[in-house]
């Protein structure tokens, strides 16, 4: 209610909110920590204050910007990949809880967005795998618009990443082989 008489009603919100922290469990607590804040509450806090009222009005709709990371994992960046798989249930959950109530959920999950970030890791890790096919905001954005219109969970503007979480879902353990070859490989230089 607060939300709504300080900003006036809100029908669609962006949830868009992510940070990149690499490494594994020898990552700091504290990076941990931020992450976790950023990629997985600032989520919840949003919802706390936006879905009262759209579930009041029985209407409304979520979009959650998480990654494709949050399907597929990240081979570099535990922190990153697990935050993201956590958004990606929690908006699982709100779809699932709030779905009756008339409010539709979309996760956004692009491979690479042409921005800062992404520029960022690719000069951390020193390969050119995860910009070779990033997309521009717009065309990530045209998506987007069409998932809404569709009120489609998954928003993917990278096709492939569909058939990977596919292909993720019918073998898990030669998924998983597949994923290690090729952070093998990136990590050598040979992609």
């Amino acid at each position: 209610q607060q939300v709504d008489e300080t900003h006036g009603r809100i029908d669609i919100f962006c949830s868009n909110a992510g940070i990149a922290v690499g490494g594994g469990p020898e990552a700091e607590n504290d990076d941990w920590q931020r992450i976790w804040e950023v990629n997985v509450m600032a989520h919840v806090y949003v919802a706390r204050h936006v879905v009262p009222s759209m579930v009041a009005r029985k209407e409304g709709y979520l979009v959650g910007t998480v990654s494709a990371a949050g399907l597929l994992n990240h081979m570099f960046a535990a922190p990153y990949g697990v935050t993201k798989s956590a958004a990606l249930s929690f908006f699982e959950w709100l779809a699932i809880a709030h779905g009756d109530d008339g409010i539709r959920v979309s996760c956004l999950c692009p491979q690479g967005v042409k921005t800062d970030m992404l520029e960022a890791e690719r000069r951390q890790l020193k390969t050119d795998f995860l910009t070779a096919g990033a997309l521009e905001p717009e065309a990530v954005a045209e998506a987007v618009a069409k998932g809404i219109a569709d009120e489609r969970f998954l928003i993917l503007p990278h096709p492939e990443v569909a058939e990977y979480f596919r292909r993720k879902a019918d073998d898990y353990d030669r998924w998983l082989r597949g994923m290690r070859r090729l952070r093998h490989d990136l990590l050598s230089g040979r992609r």
